[in-house]
């Protein structure tokens, strides 16, 4: 359905496919992309885009953004899992590369500080959430990075604000993985991009080597922050221990650190 190439900007060619629902820009993100949802008659679609090549307000430029965008696509191409929006293509236009994949419904997980405490965010309403979907969502979720990691990809910049639920039909999805690396690297920024309460003492250390055991110490935190830390705690002991282990000692790899967690789940 849709070409390799326009000649168009993004916005004015996806305004020809139908109707625009939604429109994520800067009022939603502070990462220069804008995105649409686009509604064809026959199927709607998220659609994402590197924004405007003259806006500069954004911490990554134009380049940075287009090039994250390919970075995307490739992992799209090369992942597939029930968390991820089905992927259709890249179209080539003037105003930088548009992502085409399938629409999915849900509510952002990720919600500013002085709000977490606020029952009405879809953040507080998924942690009140009976506890087994809470652990069936990271059984998944830890599913698909699995799957990431044995296709060679790291985590990069993974938070709370990737996670979209569907609280009808209780479906989580994971978005924005732009910033993936395929294969280990190193830290060559020293405070890399990411929230604080998510990422790895090695995501702040200038030259530390960024591997699966980062995308496992991430998942962790990620666990820890959907099932409460502490006394806060929802889960089991098991299930506290081996995402403690995770964040302090560390597993060898996220291999060791997901069958830790079936076994303790």
């Amino acid at each position: 359905m849709f070409p390799a190439e326009i000649t168009q900007q993004p916005a004015d060619y996806l305004k020809s496919l139908g109707r625009i629902f939604a429109r994520f820009g800067a009022d939603t993100q502070d990462s220069g992309n804008i995105s649409y949802g686009v509604d064809t008659g026959d199927a709607r679609y998220f659609c994402k885009t590197a924004g405007d090549p003259d806006d500069h307000a954004p911490y990554l430029d134009f380049p940075a953004r287009v090039q994250l965008l390919r970075n995307a696509a490739q992992l799209a191409t090369t992942v597939q899992h029930p968390l991820l929006p089905e992927y259709h293509q890249l179209i080539e236009s003037p105003g930088g590369p548009i992502l085409v994949y399938g629409w999915r419904d849900g509510e952002h997980l990720g919600t500013a500080a002085g709000r977490r405490d606020d029952p009405s965010t879809p953040f507080h309403r998924f942690r009140a959430l009976p506890l087994g979907r809470i652990i069936a969502a990271l059984n998944d979720l830890y599913d698909l990075h699995a799957e990431i990691t044995a296709t060679g990809w790291v985590e990069g910049d993974f938070y709370d604000g990737a996670l979209l639920y569907d609280f009808t039909q209780h479906q989580l999805t994971v978005v924005d993985l732009d910033s993936y690396v395929h294969g280990p690297h190193r830290n060559t920024m020293g405070r890399m991009f990411g929230s604080t309460r998510f990422m790895a003492p090695e995501e702040f250390a200038l030259g530390a080597p960024i591997d699966d055991r980062t995308t496992a110490y991430v998942m962790a935190r990620t666990g820890l922050v959907l099932l409460g830390e502490g006394d806060a705690f929802r889960g089991t002991k098991p299930q506290y221990d081996v995402l403690q282990e995770a964040t302090t000692t560390r597993y060898p790899s996220y291999t060791a650190f997901q069958t830790a967690w079936l076994r303790a789940s």
